[in-house]
């Protein structure tokens, strides 16, 4: 049997490079609790630049398609479409658009591309969870990242290139999928090795303000760069994920073991649940690391709860990933108190929808920690979100002011329980006590969510280049559904939950009327 990936880290690695320089900076070794603030920083960092190399391409969908005939937006003027080398419209300028994705089917073109990153994506997250269990962390994020970096900007090089081959696009979209997907195992299970179990939903809730964060700061980078040309939106992104690909290979302790750190009881730590052991480490071994086997993906599937939180978040990144892809297109191309917004302020005003989105998560996990409900809370949202979904389409354009508001509190209760499901719930279920204290689990089951949860990331984004070419009213009815189905989803553990609820309720009115006699 083959020794755990960290302990061949640390019998053959020695201490990182970046960890000695901030030992000689300190002058003496660092702290366990250094080490916790190290791999928080470093792991929000390389999340929110994956979220910023993917909300760029949302932004640029409006210069690429500026009009679509089929929805009748006729608020661009265009000029004449060049035919003579076969391609329609190759002017590079704002406002031309940008073949192949100029023409009639661009919309469509565009939500095919989505679908192509994020099916691969998705396919990918199954087996990078499985990988992330059985290999350095550290490094695999590494490749992760700078494929990310480079692929996103090869995308942007086909401003420079004059590349209008709608394969082009599809394969380096797909390629930057695949590559993405090694982020979220990595990161929740690094972070896990390193944190025990008090306040989980919370502390993980501002920790995945990452995701939002990371989706603003590349809405404005994108935003900021069209100017320049839309290339540009898609390099700058790229060249920063790939820098920090390289920051995490030079600093990022993937366990306390790796770098020979002692461990102290956390203060900063993440959560327990009723009945486990508060003082229980979140990754404690029962047995040493070189006995441990990774669990088999089957197996991890079979963990109580694992199901019905995939399933459900399914939906929610559907209603996410739909607005993450489109929310910036939406807004150029809906007229708001009479007037229509540039793609730069568009995707400047779709910021809104993250900001609610950061917190929604951080509501979201202090709720779930109160209630000690994680299943109340996360479906509490998804049934909120559909009124807020409908009362955006159909207020959303009467001013700029209650356009971002509504937005605002969509983003609230659209990202809520999608950061909730993908942070402290898979935390939670990758220890479940039906695995006995195998700390190898979190990668795989946090793929198994977060991979069955890009499908529906996938699905949202397709079906709405679609939709949206007849009707955004369309599209958000399909939406609504989708929040309530996902809601819907968790009703048995709902179900669980209020009931232990009301036999714990019984149980202390019994002892305290026993007492009282």
């Amino acid at each position: 049997m083959g020794l755990a990936p960290e302990v061949l880290a640390r019998r053959s690695g020695g201490k990182l490079v970046g960890i000695r320089v901030l030992q000689y900076l300190n002058g003496g070794p660092l702290s366990f609790k250094t080490h916790q603030l190290i791999v928080l920083i470093v792991t929000f960092l390389a999340y929110t630049s994956y979220h910023a190399t993917r909300k760029t391409t949302s932004i640029v969908k409006s210069v690429l398609d500026p009009q679509s005939a089929d929805t009748g937006l006729t608020f661009f003027r265009l000029r004449p479409i060049n035919e003579s080398n076969g391609l329609r419209g190759v002017s590079s300028k704002l406002g031309d658009g940008w073949a192949p994705f100029n023409g009639s089917d661009g919309t469509s073109l565009l939500g095919q591309l989505d679908v192509a990153f994020l099916a691969v994506y998705a396919f990918g997250m199954y087996f990078s969870g499985h990988l992330g269990d059985r290999c350095n962390l550290r490094i695999f994020l590494t490749v992760g990242m700078v494929g990310t970096g480079l692929f996103t900007s090869l995308f942007g090089v086909g401003y420079w290139g004059n590349i209008h081959n709608f394969y082009y696009f599809l394969v380096v979209q797909m390629i930057a999928g695949l590559f993405q997907s090694t982020g979220w195992p990595s990161v929740v299970a690094v972070v896990g090795n390193w944190f025990g179990k008090s306040k989980r939903g919370l502390i993980m809730g501002v920790w995945n303000a990452h995701t939002s964060i990371g989706n603003i700061a590349g809405s404005l980078i994108g935003s900021v760069m069209l100017t320049y040309g839309w290339g540009w939106s898609f390099v700058v992104p790229g060249v920063i994920t790939a820098f920090i690909g390289l920051v995490v290979f030079l600093i990022l302790p993937v366990t306390p073991e790796s770098v020979g750190a002692d461990r102290e009881e956390d203060e900063i730590s993440f959560p327990v649940k009723s009945g486990e052991e508060a003082a229980e480490p979140l990754l404690r071994q029962e047995t040493p690391v070189e006995e441990r086997e990774a669990v088999g993906f089957l197996e991890a599937w079979k963990i109580p709860g694992v199901a019905p939180f995939a399933l459900c978040l399914f939906f929610a990144k559907l209603v996410a990933y739909t607005f993450l892809y489109w929310l910036p297109f939406y807004v150029s191309h809906t007229a708001i108190d009479g007037k229509y917004l540039s793609s730069g302020t568009s995707g400047t005003l779709s910021t809104l929808f993250d900001v609610g989105g950061v917190l929604g998560g951080i509501l979201a996990g202090h709720i779930s920690d109160r209630l000690d409900a994680r299943a109340i809370t996360a479906a509490s949202f998804m049934y909120c979100a559909i009124p807020a979904l409908f009362f955006y389409r159909s207020y959303g354009h009467v001013s700029l002011v209650i356009n971002g508001a509504l937005m605002f509190i969509t983003g609230m209760f659209v990202n809520g329980p999608y950061a909730l499901i993908t942070t402290a719930v898979s935390a939670d279920l990758g220890t479940h006590k039906s695995l006995k204290g195998n700390s190898r689990a979190l990668a795989t089951v946090t793929a198994i969510i977060d991979g069955t949860g890009s499908i529906g990331a996938a699905v949202g984004p397709l079906l709405t280049g679609y939709i949206s070419a007849k009707s955004w009213s369309a599209v958000f009815t399909m939406l609504m559904a989708a929040a309530l189905v996902a809601g819907l989803l968790l009703t048995k553990l709902v179900v669980a939950e209020v009931t232990t609820k009301m036999e714990e309720s019984r149980s202390n009115r019994a002892r305290e009327c026993s007492l009282n006699v």
